[in-house]
């Protein structure tokens, strides 16, 4: 089983559970995982501090994936307005393709994984449903985290984000041609898993 290079390649709009999926996928075969949004959100934290988009993406280093306001949905949104920055995904291109390539497998979540960064990658999901359903589990989610905020503010925040990242010139959000879709809108995320690790492994038995 040639595991050295294999690689998956999962995108999909925020709050459509492709960073569960991944994680999962990973755990699962034992691959290395990256959420590409979190270099984005680090580069969006090091703005909001003060920074330039540019410097700031070509200064990352590993410690800054550790910042704790990356999940925030101040941050949240500032990685989507650098994310259409060109020079900023430039600067982040070579880290993720280094990564992609590792010996043992990688699995890597983001948005234009599939499309930009491993238009090679041996398996390619895109994880996607419909905008209410992310905003309710991004809404329970800050709910649980004690954050205030209404189900009105975080679909309007979602929406906003869907059209930046599907209406960006530079690599926008969008499933490549070759991707199997799984819409989790009516899905339990075990099934969805489920899905990714059977097509994985499919492709990996066409592969040994």
């Amino acid at each position: 089983m040639r595991l050295s290079g294999f690689t998956v390649a999962i995108d999909g709009p925020a709050a459509s559970g492709k960073g569960t999926i991944s994680k999962a996928v990973a755990r699962h075969f034992g691959f290395a995982h990256l959420d590409t949004g979190l270099l984005y959100r680090a580069v969006g934290a090091k703005v909001l501090d003060g920074q330039a988009a540019q410097a700031a993406a070509e200064a990352l280093v590993p410690g800054d994936l550790e910042d704790d306001r990356l999940r925030s949905p101040e941050v949240a949104q500032a990685a989507s307005r650098v994310a259409a920055v060109p020079e900023v995904r430039a600067a982040l291109v070579d880290f993720q393709r280094s990564f992609a390539t590792r010996a043992g497998g990688a699995v890597l979540d983001g948005r234009d994984i599939g499309t930009v960064i491993c238009p090679d990658a041996q398996v390619k999901l895109f994880v996607t449903a419909h905008a209410d359903v992310r905003a309710r589990r991004r809404f329970d989610e800050l709910l649980g985290k004690g954050i205030e905020t209404t189900f009105e503010e975080v679909l309007a925040d979602v929406q906003a984000r869907d059209a930046r990242d599907m209406g960006r010139a530079d690599a926008p959000l969008k499933p490549a041609k070759d991707a199997v879709q799984i819409d989790t809108s009516e899905m339990e995320i075990a099934v969805a898993v489920e899905a990714a690790v059977s097509l994985i492994k499919a492709k990996m038995a066409g592969s040994a």
